[in-house]
């Protein structure tokens, strides 16, 4: 009998739907809105219709359609997109919603509002609607504008700052209560957890997924992916965070595979129907009497949404350095109340935090703001043409002058911001590697050793993994090879305290965490053994005891985060050109008092300080090419050095010396043309076969600079490009290697190196260099 009531309900619910959303697309309304509708007609407050029986059915069926939207906006998000965002749409984000937080906040506490109710409610009014957005700008072809990705992109930015609203509000509403430790506790924890799964499931899954995809078929695609979808959801429950994190984050994980868009299109009939299933579960809970009891107040949240968000957008857009007609035209799109507001309210009210009553509120109140901003939109030059001739002249010149400040700002001085932003993401992901493999190895693997070791031995291996997997990641947390480090160093005397203070706090931060197994393990929290820490943690940071292992599994991560771009270039025939962009050659000749005279390049190190290599020198009529380590630099010397940009530039700083003409790329350099044949470079890439003698081993022992008197400049692995690789990376089979030296050793090289394979080649000389590849 239950089933056939489900099965009737179910029926009732989308023949509704259907013939609603028909109507609302006749007249060019968004769809959203008539699923709401149709589950008002549908639902227990409208008697004039027929009533769905199974409302529990319908709860368990409206929370999968969240996970379902949830999984379907993480395959929308892109890392690479988030990058390109820029500052403007964040620093609108983080200004509007902020601002439209608070002014909700407040309003809710005139009204007479709990608190908990007023932060619930300020949270509903702070997040746009896509949905309602986007077809707006379709349906007025406005899709094209500035302002408009400038739109979308903040809508980026909302969701992602909605996600994290919803694990503060999951806090407060379980313990009832707004306690800081609690809540910074949480967010500490979900930010763990989201680092943690995304790089496991960005090294994980498309390497996986890549392994298998020849043998799956649609079916087994789908199959897995929502497995991997509910997976995710289990592990975010059994975490104490919400189902719908779990479900953003499998779709994310996904999101930067090649498969994304398969997934996407093989799920997206199961996703329409349970997230129609939701919406129709939001309108079921609109109760009529409650809309005309508090009418006034609904008017008075739409207006209150619309106004704040104008304002605190607007302001946002400015201080950005947009145009006043930018500012408002953008603004004036982001009223709509959107799709995350009713996920908030249903797990507030699932979980106890908000009071049922407010639940049809925000929902009129979105439905308002569905129907006036677009009108808005429609009006926006008549509407931001009256408030221009409501502003003062004073006002409207300085916001002039701020746009054209900021666009013309391209001589600002970067290199503190990028030095920030690279010092901030590796310090952010080694270090929570690093703690959580303290966590687990006390909460599990040491419980786990105990079952079967003897306690003392258990304590033994589990410190020893916990320190091996701190150790394979300290050389790369410290990162002393950051050309941003060595140009803020060079740059000013004033800079070099900072930077030696930001050293510091990274090698504080890795001997706190390494302190803390072996303190709560063997309870010896003693000052010697810190101090002890600290030093084995510079040791650690010098010695590339475990580079090899440790480059391979960047190698596999960077492939897979860039695996649909690399896919996309490979599919349009783009020719990787990444080696001719990245890497410049320039020459200078050695002048008279140079301190750098004088002095052999392995006693000078310029690869070691400045990531540059010393490619050629010509004395009088003599050339060496790869000169040796143990050669003396003399005054009178042409030196030619290759580098990329920011690496030339630091090396500029300390031989200040004019060069004989403007850096150049390989390309460039090699076109040029160089009528002495003999001692001309050649610039070649080789694909290799796997049977090549330095196949399967690192560039440190594969003997090509002793062999063949040859250098790897770059290599290609998997698609992958790494300008000038460390030394210690392993060469495999079908790795692509960019290899400089005379004309007559590359040749040599390709000649005594089996099958390898020519994939593309440079000449200094015009002469054709002709060699026999077998």
């Amino acid at each position: 009998m239950h089933n056939q009531d489900m099965i009737a309900d179910l029926a009732i619910m989308m023949l509704t739907a259907g013939v609603i959303t028909i109507v609302f697309k006749k007249i060019k309304q968004p769809l959203i809105l008539g699923y709401i509708l149709a589950g008002f007609f549908t639902g227990p407050y409208f008697p004039l219709f027929f009533d769905v029986e199974s409302t529990a059915s319908i709860e368990v069926w409206s929370e999968i359609g969240v996970i379902f939207l949830m999984f379907h906006i993480g395959l929308e998000f892109n890392l690479h997109k988030l990058f390109k965002l820029g500052s403007t749409p964040i620093l609108v984000g983080i200004i509007e919603i902020s601002g439209s937080l608070m002014v909700g906040f407040f309003v809710g506490h005139l009204m007479g509002f709990t608190t908990l109710n007023s932060i619930f409610l300020g949270v509903m009014l702070s997040i746009s609607s896509t949905a309602v957005i986007q077809k707006s700008f379709e349906e007025l072809k406005l899709k094209k504008e500035k302002y408009s990705q400038l739109v979308l992109a903040d809508l980026i930015i909302e969701d992602i700052m909605a996600i994290f609203m919803m694990v503060v509000l999951s806090t407060i509403s379980v313990s009832q209560n707004i306690s800081g430790g609690a809540l910074i506790l949480n967010l500490s924890m979900m930010l763990c957890y989201l680092a943690v799964w995304l790089i496991l499931g960005i090294y994980i899954v498309p390497t996986v997924l890549n392994k298998v995809i020849d043998l799956m078929n649609d079916e087994m695609v789908l199959i897995l992916s929502l497995g991997l979808c509910f997976g995710m959801v289990m592990i975010a429950k059994s975490l104490g965070f919400s189902s719908e994190l779990g479900a953003f984050l499998a779709g994310s994980i996904l999101a930067g595979t090649v498969h994304a868009e398969r997934v996407e299109h093989l799920s997206k009939g199961i996703k329409d129907m349970f997230v129609a299933v939701f919406f129709l579960s939001v309108g079921m809970k609109v109760d009529p009497q409650i809309i005309v009891s508090y009418a006034p107040t609904i008017a008075l949240l739409a207006l209150t949404v619309i106004l704040s968000k104008f304002v605190f957008a607007s302001l946002g857009m400015l201080i950005s350095g947009q145009n006043f007609q930018t500012a408002l035209h953008a603004s004036l799109s982001l009223g709509p109340i959107g799709e995350f507001s009713f996920i908030i309210a249903s797990l507030g009210i699932s979980l106890g935090g908000m009071d049922k009553d407010l639940y049809p509120i925000i929902v009129s109140a979105a439905i308002v703001t569905a129907f006036v901003c677009p009108i808005l939109m429609k009006f926006s030059n008549p509407i931001i043409e009256r408030i221009s001739g409501l502003m003062p002249e004073k006002l409207l010149d300085i916001i002039a002058k701020n746009a054209a400040s900021r666009s013309d700002d391209s001589d600002e001085d970067n290199d503190w911001a990028e030095f920030i932003k690279k010092y901030m993401s590796g310090l952010g992901i080694y270090g929570v590697l690093m703690l959580v493999t303290v966590v687990a190895g006390y909460k599990i693997l040491l419980p786990g050793l105990d079952t079967f070791l003897h306690r003392n031995t258990a304590e033994f291996v589990a410190l020893g993994v916990m320190y091996f997997v701190i150790a394979f990641f300290i050389k790369p947390m410290m990162g002393f090879s950051n050309t941003y480090f060595t140009a803020l160093w060079l740059k000013s005397k004033t800079n070099r305290l900072p930077l030696i203070a930001f050293n510091i706090i990274k090698i504080i931060v890795i001997a706190a965490i390494a302190y803390f197994p072996i303190t709560i393990i063997w309870r010896t929290p003693h000052l010697y053994v810190f101090a002890f820490i600290i030093i084995a943690v510079c040791l650690t940071a010098r010695n590339g005891f475990m580079s090899t292992s440790y480059l391979k599994l960047e190698t596999r991560f960077l492939r897979n985060l860039n695996e649909r771009i690399i896919e996309k270039e490979n599919e349009s025939g783009i020719k990787q050109s990444w080696l001719d962009e990245n890497l410049r050659i320039i020459s200078f000749i050695v002048p008279e008092g140079a301190g750098f005279a004088d002095k052999t390049l392995h006693d000078l190190d310029w690869g070691h300080f400045f990531d540059i290599f010393v490619v050629k020198i010509r004395r009088f009529d003599r050339h060496y090419i790869l000169p040796p380590t143990d050669m003396v630099i003399h005054v009178g010397d042409k030196i030619f050095v290759v580098g990329d940009s920011k690496s030339i530039d630091n090396f500029y700083h300390v031989v200040n010396v004019e060069p004989t003409r403007v850096p150049r790329t390989l390309k460039e350099f090699m076109d040029s043309g160089y009528p002495d044949t003999d001692n001309a470079l050649a610039f070649v890439a080789l694909k290799l076969t796997g049977d090549e003698p330095y196949s399967g081993t690192t560039i440190r022992n594969s003997r090509i600079r002793d062999k063949w008197h040859c250098m790897i400049l770059g290599l290609q692995q998997n698609g992958l490009p790494i300008v000038m690789p460390h030394i210690d990376t392993e060469l495999r089979k079908d790795d692509i290697l960019w290899v400089m030296g005379s004309n007559k050793n590359v040749a040599r090289m390709i000649s005594e190196s089996s099958e390898a394979e020519i994939y593309e080649e440079y000449r200094e000389s015009n002469k054709l260099l002709h060699t026999r590849i077998r």
